[in-house]
């Protein structure tokens, strides 16, 4: 594992959980089989990453446009986010700061009761920020920036000149920390879904050709190397 800490300490990364229907439709089974078992797969990952030492790593979990899919799907999902909250995260052993990105006020009144609770009991942590996105999407986030820098200017708190890049980054959910170094989506996709638009402007893009239920901590090794023999220039030469 020392190799792989030395490529990854330090690093913001943002993961595009993607596949789990289709995993679960190659075996026959129903598409919360599927969920179920990329839940586990989050879990361990998340525990990967920790023992890396990244700086911080966003999953992507559930989007704005996921309340289309059928009900007991989204039911399912919502069930599994919340038995995760409740049983599997360890917040005092991990020592992560966890923080969840999107809009809670579609979301039931005891999960957001949990969230809030995590996310209190978390905040003096000094490990890896631990971000999940739920009922997220990039172009939300950025217009709820907007809009309260707008409600600002509104109030007479400042004046339209005064908005810099680090004062509508301060209204972002991830307000605080680092831009992903890179983004990580399995299953062979190569776009983002309304995934961090404003923080992934230099991220580097990397796919994987395997479902998020099939992903393992040597995928994530793998994502790692490839992202070594990159050439990062911010624009410059």
């Amino acid at each position: 594992m020392e190799e792989y800490q030395q490529l990854a300490k330090g690093l913001s990364v943002g993961i595009i959980m993607d596949g789990n229907g289709r995993w679960a439709k190659q075996r026959g089974l129903p598409r919360t089989a599927g969920h179920k078992k990329g839940a586990e797969v989050f879990r361990d990952i998340v525990r990967y990453c920790n023992d890396l030492g990244m700086s911080s790593v966003t999953f992507y979990a559930f989007s704005t446009e996921n309340w289309a899919r059928p009900t007991e799907e989204v039911e399912s999902i919502m069930r599994l986010f919340g038995n995760y909250l409740t049983m599997a995260y360890d917040y005092k052993k991990e020592n992560n700061r966890l923080v969840f990105l999107g809009d809670r006020s579609r979301l039931s009144k005891s999960l957001q009761d949990k969230m809030n609770d995590l996310e209190e009991k978390t905040k003096n942590n000094t490990g890896m920020f631990l971000n999940i996105a739920v009922n997220y999407g990039g172009r939300q986030e950025i217009l709820r920036a907007a809009q309260t820098l707008a409600q600002r200017v509104k109030d007479g708190q400042l004046e339209p000149q005064d908005i810099t890049q680090e004062l509508f980054e301060d209204c972002l959910y991830t307000r605080g920390q680092k831009d992903p170094d890179f983004i990580l989506r399995p299953s062979g996709e190569m776009r983002l879904s309304n995934f961090m638009l404003w923080q992934a402007s230099y991220s580097e893009f990397i796919s994987m050709d395997v479902l998020w239920p099939d992903f393992r901590r040597e995928d994530l090794d793998r994502a790692l190397q490839e992202f070594q023999k990159r050439s990062r220039r911010f624009g410059g030469l």
